[in-house]
């Protein structure tokens, strides 16, 4: 019996140890880890390497501008970048301290009304938050910055997040612009559904809700910023107007303001805007305004500021 116990040795514990594996729900050669790794976050790698690649992305539109009862003449930009934000200060800054990766969207319109010329451009700093760390420490646009440069003059005013609300600045040439200082109630900015379109388009927010209409809409018009009433619709787009595949359209409509704007995107990563829609009254007449887009370059324009490069300038605002 020694003996058999002896030559047997190995296969004894071979055994066991199948036994004490299948016991264990593991295997012999590797025991499965107590927590299973969580799956690759395929989308968020797509996101990384399109928008920390060190280039932004550069959209140019043929634009048709409501102002003055008639439709308008123009080309409207979209430039889309990520950078480090302080939300101190809130500015872009080259210090890790105190900052936040946001995406920025830079906004521009030219285009005149005869004779007299209009310039306006926006720019919104919205907190890229990473679901994976809990619910975001900023969850709310941080500040958004409007010019407008015309023959008679200029304006300017900044939106900031302060104390859970919205401080509002602004100095212009007209008179009941002039000195603007006051503070609106938190909600989405209608100037960051751009950004969030481009951010994850699923989480778009539907149905009735509360939304600060756009600073270029407002400034257009002489408004005051505040919160309204509006709607929310995201549907398949079914026009053929626009460039791109598989396009989506979402409405906003403003049921007090008689202003409706649709803005137009790509289904897919990374939601390309092909353009946009805009209609409200001017002069009495019911018009919409419509960008379409011509062009989109993915460029470090900052890097290319020489004369020799306004041969990439010119490729930027050419069709396709």
């Amino acid at each position: 019996m020694k003996q058999i116990v002896t030559k047997n040795f190995l296969l004894f514990v071979l055994i066991l140890a199948v036994i004490f594996a299948f016991a264990m729900k593991a295997t012999i050669f590797q025991k499965e880890p107590d927590t299973k790794p969580k799956p690759a976050d395929t989308l968020s790698a797509h996101f990384n390497s399109y928008w920390f690649s060190g280039k932004a992305e550069v959209n140019s539109y043929q634009l048709k501008q409501a102002k003055n009862g008639a439709l308008n003449d123009g080309e409207a930009m979209l430039i889309f970048m990520t950078e480090d934000f302080r939300t101190d200060k809130q500015v872009k800054t080259d210090n890790k301290e105190n900052t936040i990766p946001v995406l920025k969207t830079t906004n521009s319109k030219k285009f005149s009304t005869g004779a007299y010329e209009y310039s306006l451009l926006a720019s919104v700093f919205t907190p890229i938050n990473n679901p994976t760390d809990g619910p975001p420490l900023f969850p709310n646009t941080l500040k958004v910055s409007l010019s407008d440069q015309e023959w008679d003059g200029h304006s300017y005013l900044q939106i900031s997040y302060r104390n859970n609300g919205y401080q509002v600045s602004g100095k212009s040439y007209y008179e009941k612009e002039a000195d603007e200082n006051y503070t609106i109630a938190k909600a989405m900015f209608e100037d960051e559904l751009w950004n969030r379109i481009r951010l994850n388009p699923d989480k778009l927010p539907s149905g009735e809700l509360q939304l600060i209409p756009g600073t270029m809409a407002a400034r257009l018009r002489h408004k005051p910023l505040e919160p309204l009433p509006a709607k929310a619709t995201l549907a398949d787009y079914e026009g053929v107007l626009y460039p791109g595949l598989y396009l989506k359209s979402y409405t906003i409509e403003y049921p007090t303001d008689d202003r409706t704007l649709i803005i137009i995107f790509e289904k897919l990563f990374p939601h390309k805007i092909v353009g946009w829609e805009e209609t409200y009254d001017t002069k009495d007449n019911l018009l919409t305004s419509r960008a379409v887009l011509k062009k989109t370059t993915q460029t470090d324009y900052w890097n290319h500021k020489a004369p020799a490069d306004s041969v990439l300038r010119q490729s930027l605002l050419s069709t396709r």
